[in-house]
């Protein structure tokens, strides 16, 4: 059996690099570009250009952090879907909260058929006849 202390091995892989880049409107939120590059840092042309979105929705409970894939190729492209991508995220964590609801009120215990059925033990209830 395997130590519980074990430390996995993480090796980076240097066949899927990519360099990161953020654009801000500091409003709405931020637009992450991935760009593939090569072990030397160059462009790598053979693999897409990559966007995703971020911002946060402000809840009664608190702050809740929303990222979603952006479609395009170009950063015009990923800014002109950032309010649909925004649109989408929002419906998914309604839809996963709805989710969580439903699960939720499912694991209302019940008691197994028959368990308490029987006769009480003596001295075993509170009230007393005299």
């Amino acid at each position: 059996m395997a130590e519980m202390n074990e430390v996995p091995e993480v090796e980076f892989d240097s066949a899927n690099l990519y360099r990161e880049e953020l654009f801000t409107d500091r409003r709405a939120g931020t637009i992450r570009r991935l760009t593939p590059v090569t072990q030397s840092g160059e462009p790598d042309p053979s693999r897409p250009v990559l966007f995703s979105g971020q911002t946060q929705l402000l809840t009664p409970a608190g702050i809740l952090p929303l990222s979603f894939e952006l479609p395009g190729a170009t950063l015009a492209e990923a800014l002109a879907h950032f309010s649909e991508g925004v649109q989408a995220a929002i419906e998914q964590a309604i839809d996963e909260a709805r989710e969580m609801r439903r699960e939720a009120a499912s694991r209302i215990v019940v008691p197994e058929v028959g368990a308490g059925a029987g006769p009480v033990p003596a001295g075993g209830g509170r009230i007393k006849f005299r």
